[in-house]
Parts: structure tokens; C-alpha cells; sequence
């Protein structure tokens, strides 16, 4: 255990009985570490089974990786074989300033890690382009997330990191994960730990609930906030990060720039400020880029990255801006009325302009001295991700206009560098651009006709040069179907009508065939 930095502390002038915090470093904090890293060193040692360690750069993550690796070093170097990798996720739209935070740290530990012989490896963590928030936000139109409908999630956050453990489990049979979730966090997530712990059939480890083969170790389970803030205060980063820097940061996320360890038992914890995607829009403001905003000038130049979010994903006011068929093309109803789907065309393309638009603005800030050097290529979205969005646009959507490279060109000033599609149209833009026209003149006042016209021709291009064109007549079909109506008005009338309908069916069912009915219903998926 490293001696204690007395001088990091931030002390309370306060007696102590004046603070009855609860902690659970009750027998001294020197102690108390003491006797969990025996613990996490016994763990080790007693199986083959890899560790791996969340880590988000966050308060919780960096203990428990703090804790753990000061366990591990106090062994033998011959004891130290068992591999223990470190994980984070980068959903790739992390507030900027904790997600450079994060890779920079994840470089000083691989090389912290080689230079003290541990067993260390870290990994950075990415969605595939195809499961990003940008491909499908922009490319497929999947609407802003929001409580009903939270697609974000499991593409961005739970997919890479479950990827990578099950990778672990597959060559080494089984994997401990080693988390900084805590107890102290809420009563659910209080809750939940220990429906885990009373199945578990092994000492300090639990069931993880959604992965086989999989145990869950949580060192710092009993903390609090404050025994959080008390160790990374006290002891010393064995990776060479600073942790006043950690509690610097948490500091600068909070409105009033106030960030206190312990005053008084009415003062909240650091801990309280969140970081995450500034894209989120599960909750109504980014509060944590704000005040980062608000605090420090010399974090000003992410006020377009937020600007970007606040204008254009409310999620309360963007009906207006979604298709009224659902993304399979089928019509739903609820209270009365169409539920809206993905997002229409003319709105995917501003969001790509906006978004490309707030990252040149960025850049700019870099080259005039108003934002860190490091950023000057700073991207909001990728250039994998641009062309997953273009396919999908062209391929999947039939916008064979094939807008996206123009639309780079506006927002930048600079060339696109995507590749060949390899969809070239038989349709130019003026060709194209003269059949909306012509719609519009034959009352197409919600371009439904026109974008009908537009799939036909596509589909019946792209199986033109197939020596067997199956599936033509049922894609065709589909496309008629999508494409029945000509209002939005028209198509609710009719949703209307046909749920109309079939309650008035499934009332006479009901009352004429009671047992069939029932039989039927629970049959229903």
C-alpha cells in the first residue's frame, strides 16, 4: 500500500464528530486498503481466470483500477502472469474533454503497465460504423432517443464492451469482471447488487446477469462518494495520472464550480456530476458541458458541439420532422392519431450539415489559437461513418441523388474523400430534379409520389442486369405499398378506418365466440 499524500487531502475545518458520514473506511483508510488489497490479491491468485476492468476515466473506475493495480504490484513478478485487461468504451460522441481525457490515460497505463511489469493491457473500445449514433440517428433516421425508445444504449455502450468479454470467456473459458459499481449509487443499483451476491457460489464474486460464464468482482462496493474522493486524494496514481486533475474536471462539470470532499452533512459529494454522451437526450441539458462551459473560457470552443444538441434533437418538438410510417413503411395508431417514425429526408440532411458545420467550427477555433492544439482535426464523425450513412441513403433509402458528398463539400469547403459508390445512377440530378417538378405540378404537395417514383426506378435499375431477377415483383410490391397514399391526412383516415374495424371485429369475436376469443388473443405474439 503506497503512503498516503497528506498534503492532496481536502480536510474539513469542522470536527470530526461534527461529520457523521457514513464510510467504509471505519477501522482507518490505511486499514481498511490494506485488508482489501490482500483480498483482491488472494482473488487473483486462487484461479486462471482472466480479469477485466471497466474503466470510463470517471471517479469509480479509476479507484478500482487504482486499487487493484497497487494489490497486484505488492506480488512477486512471477506471481503477476494472469492477464488483466482494461476496457473503455468510447461511444464516439463522449463529451470531448473526458473522452481525450480517457485515451490519454489509457496510453500512460499501457505504458506504465510495461514499464513496472504488470499484467495490464488496455483496450479502446469502439461501436462498429454501422451501429454508431451517427449511422443511425442520420443514416437510418432512427429519431433522438428518448425513454420509450432508447436505441443508443446497447449499440454504443453495451455491444463493444459484452463483444470483447465474450472473446475473453471463448478462449479462456470463463472471465471475472472487475467493476466500479456501487451500493451507495442508488437503491436500485443497491438493490440489484445484492440480488446477485446472494446466488453467487463464489467468495467476493456474483453471477453476472446477462453474460455466461461470466463472475463479477465490485472491490468498491460499500464506498461511498466520499471514500471515493478520500482514496484518490490520498494515494497516489500508479499510472501516472493525476487525481486532483480527476477531482479538477468533476469541479469544472458542476454549475457553481463548486466540487467539496466534505464540509458539512448537508453538502453534496463531487460525485453527483455525471459525464457521458453529449448527444444524450434522455435528459434535458448536458449540464456537465455546460457548466464546463460556463466555468472555464478555455473550454468555449465545445459551445458549437452544444449548440448542435440543443437546437436540433428535441426530442418533444421534432414530430413534424419524421416520416408517418414507421421505418418498415407500416402505418401505427395510438391516441388517434399516426405514430410518427424515422426522420425524412430534408431533415437527415440538415443534421449532417449542422453536425459538420459545429466540427469545422471547432477546427477553426483550434487554428486561431481558441481551442487546444489537439484539436484542430477534431472529428465529430468519421469518414467510416460517412460513407455507412451514404450506402444507406443510396442503397437502402433510394435517394439516388446521392446528396451526401455535395453536402460534405458545403459544410467543409473541402473535397469529399469517400470512395465509389458503385450505385451509379442512370438518373442524373437534373433528371431527377425535373421528376420532382413534374410531381409537384400534379399535386404531390408532401412528395410522397415523387420519392414512389424515385424507389420504382431504382429497383427496377438494379435487378436490370441480373441474369435472374428474383425478388423484382415482391420488391416492387413493397414499394407500392410504402407508397399508397399521397397525404399524410389520407394515410391516418385510413389507419383510422382499419383500427376502426378490427375493434369492431374483435368486439363481436369476443361476444359471439367468448373461448375461441380468448384462445386467439393468447395466441397473439
Amino acid at each position: 500500500m503506497p503512503k498516503p499524500l497528506s498534503s492532496e487531502v481536502i480536510m474539513s475545518t469542522e470536527p470530526v464528530s461534527a461529520l457523521p458520514r457514513k464510510t467504509a473506511f471505519e477501522a482507518g483508510l490505511q486499514t481498511s486498503i490494506d485488508a482489501l488489497s490482500e483480498a483482491i490479491r488472494g482473488l487473483y491468485l486462487s484461479d486462471d481466470i482472466p480479469w477485466v476492468i471497466g474503466y470510463s476515466g470517471g471517479k469509480d473506475s479509476t479507484a478500482t483500477l487504482q486499487v487493484v493495480w497497487h494489490a497486484i504490484a505488492e506480488l512477486p513478478s512471477e506471481k503477476r502472469q494472469k492477464p488483466i485487461h482494461v476496457i473503455s468504451t468510447d461511444t464516439l460522441v463522449e463529451n470531448p474533454i473526458v473522452a481525450m481525457w480517457v485515451e490519454n490515460s489509457l496510453r500512460k497505463v499501457r505504458t506504465a503497465s510495461e514499464d513496472q511489469g504488470m499484467p495490464i493491457q488496455a483496450h479502446r473500445l469502439t461501436p462498429d460504423p454501422s451501429d454508431s449514433f451517427w449511422v443511425n440517428l442520420i443514416g437510418r433516421g432512427y429519431p433522438a432517443p428518448r425513454p420509450k425508445f432508447r436505441w443508443c444504449t446497447s449499440r454504443l455502450k453495451i455491444n463493444p464492451s459484452n463483444r470483447f468479454i465474450n472473446e475473453v470467456v471463448e478462449s479462456n473459458g470463463e472471465a471475472i469482471l472487475v467493476l466500479g459499481t456501487r451500493k451507495a449509487e442508488s437503491a436500485a443499483r443497491a438493490a440489484n447488487m445484492a440480488k446477485y451476491e446472494k446466488g453467487s457460489t463464489r467468495e467476493m464474486l456474483s453471477r453476472h446477469g446477462d453474460l455466461d460464464r461470466s463472475w463479477v468482482f465490485t472491490p468498491i462496493g460499500e464506498w461511498t462518494n466520499d471514500d471515493v474522493w478520500q482514496y484518490l486524494m490520498q494515494v497516489k496514481n500508479p499510472w501516472g495520472y493525476r487525481n486532483k486533475d480527476l477531482l479538477g474536471m468533476y469541479q469544472g462539470a458542476t454549475e457553481d464550480g463548486e466540487c467539496p470532499l466534505v464540509v458539512d452533512t448537508s453538502t453534496p459529494s463531487c460525485g453527483d456530476s455525471r459525464f457521458g454522451c453529449y448527444v444524450c437526450t434522455l435528459v434535458e441539458q448536458d449540464k456537465s458541458m455546460e457548466a464546463m462551459i460556463q466555468n472555464d473560457h478555455e473550454k468555449e470552443w465545445m459551445t458549437p458541439l452544444m449548440e448542435f444538441r440543443n437546437k436540433y434533437l428535441d426530442t418533444k418538438e421534432d414530430r413534424q420532422h419524421r416520416d408517418f410510417r414507421k421505418m418498415n413503411g407500416s402505418l401505427m395508431v395510438h391516441n388517434g392519431r399516426l405514430v410518427h417514425g424515422p426522420y425524412k429526408q430534408y431533415y437527415r440532411e440538415t443534421l449532417l450539415k449542422a453536425l459538420l458545420h459545429s466540427q469545422q467550427e471547432v477546427r477553426e477555433a483550434a487554428h486561431r489559437g481558441e481551442a487546444p492544439e489537439m484539436v484542430k482535426d477534431f472529428e465529430s464523425i468519421s469518414l467510416a461513418e460517412l460513407e455507412e450513412i451514404r450506402r444507406i441513403w443510396v442503397v437502402e433509402k433510394h435517394e439516388i441523388e446521392d446528396r451526401l458528398p455535395s453536402l460534405y463539400e458545403e459544410a467543409t469547403g473541402e473535397p469529399y474523400a469517400g470512395r465509389n459508390l458503385g450505385e451509379g445512377s442512370a438518373f442524373s440530378t437534373e433528371a431527377l430534379a425535373l421528376l420532382k417538378e413534374v410531381c409537384t405540378e400534379h399535386e404531390d404537395p408532401e412528395g410522397l409520389r415523387f420519392e414512389l417514383i424515385r424507389e420504382l426506378l431504382h429497383i427496377e435499375e438494379r435487378h436490370r442486369t441480373m441474369a435472374r431477377r428474383s425478388g423484382l415483383f415482391k420488391a416492387l410490391d413493397k414499394a407500392m405499398e410504402r407508397g399508397a397514399f399521397t397525404t399524410e391526412a389520407e394515410a391516418e383516415a385510413f389507419a383510422l378506418r382499419r383500427k376502426e374495424a378490427l375493434d369492431s371485429a374483435r368486439e363481436q369475436l369476443a361476444g359471439s365466440h367468448p373461448d375461441y376469443f380468448s384462445e386467439l388473443v393468447n395466441e397473439m405474439p
